[in-house]
């Protein structure tokens, strides 16, 4: 499918609105950090804890495929994207901290509208 410019440009505005609305929507699960006294005895004694609000730390990106699709030619062009590992492009979400669980729901948000679309796109995600 041969996309415009102004086409592309409409696409990507409504996928990252639908992904930051996704996102704030989103009440991360916190997530509780302990050290022990001994870091390879989980059974020794607990000397700190600390929970992190924003939930498991961790990053997020679009992965639009092919790399040759106008679309996604449009998005490096734009450097919106960049190239993925495992072909295609990459759209990183570097929002929200580093809250894993709300960008993973960006990315989720914004590939479904770029599927929607016509667009081969899916979401990926890994903790940090």
């Amino acid at each position: 499918m041969r996309m415009t410019p102004a086409e592309c440009q409409a696409l990507y505005d409504r996928a990252f609105a639908a992904g930051v609305e996704a996102a704030r929507s989103v009440v991360p699960q916190p997530m509780t950090v302990t050290q022990h006294a001994n870091p390879f005895n989980p059974y020794s004694e607990v000397v700190s804890r600390y929970e992190v609000s924003d939930g498991p730390c961790g990053f997020a990106w679009v992965v639009v495929k092919p790399a040759t699709s106008s679309f996604a030619r449009w998005l490096r062009s734009q450097r919106l994207a960049r190239p993925g590992y495992n072909g295609g492009v990459h759209i990183w979400i570097s929002d929200y901290n580093q809250s894993m669980q709300r960008k993973e729901a960006h990315a989720r948000a914004m590939a479904r509208v770029l599927e929607m679309s016509g667009v081969n796109a899916y979401a990926d995600s890994r903790m940090d």
